[in-house]
C-alpha cells in the first residue's frame, strides 16, 4: 500500500513531456551558444583568475608594508596598526566594519 502511494506521488510530480515544434527547436538552437558561454570556466581561465587575484593581494600587501604595517611582527597593537596602515595607504578598511 505504501509503495503504491509513493509511486502515485512520484508520478504526479513528473511533468508531462510536450511535443517540440519547429519554432521551439529554433529557439533552443539559438539559446545553445548562450548556454555554452555561461559554462564552467576552463582550467586555464581558472588559473589565470587565481594568478590575477594573487597579484592583486600581493600588491595590496606591498602597499600596506610601505605604509608601515609589518605582518610578521608579533604586535600587541595588531588591529590598530593594520587600520592605520590601511588609512595611510588608502586601502579599504577591511571586513572588520
Amino acid at each position: 500500500m505504501l509503495g503504491l502511494a509513493v509511486t502515485a506521488m512520484v508520478a504526479g510530480s513528473i511533468p508531462l513531456a510536450a511535443a517540440q515544434g519547429a519554432s521551439d527547436a529554433t529557439a533552443a538552437a539559438a539559446m545553445a551558444p548562450a548556454a555554452a558561454s555561461s559554462a564552467k570556466p576552463t582550467k586555464a581561465e581558472r588559473k589565470a583568475a587565481r594568478k590575477q587575484a594573487r597579484a592583486k593581494k600581493n600588491a595590496e600587501l606591498k602597499k600596506l608594508e610601505d605604509a608601515g604595517y609589518h605582518p610578521a611582527a608579533n604586535d600587541p597593537n595588531y588591529p590598530t596598526d593594520l587600520q592605520n596602515a590601511q588609512k595611510k595607504a588608502g586601502i579599504g578598511t577591511g571586513a572588520s566594519q
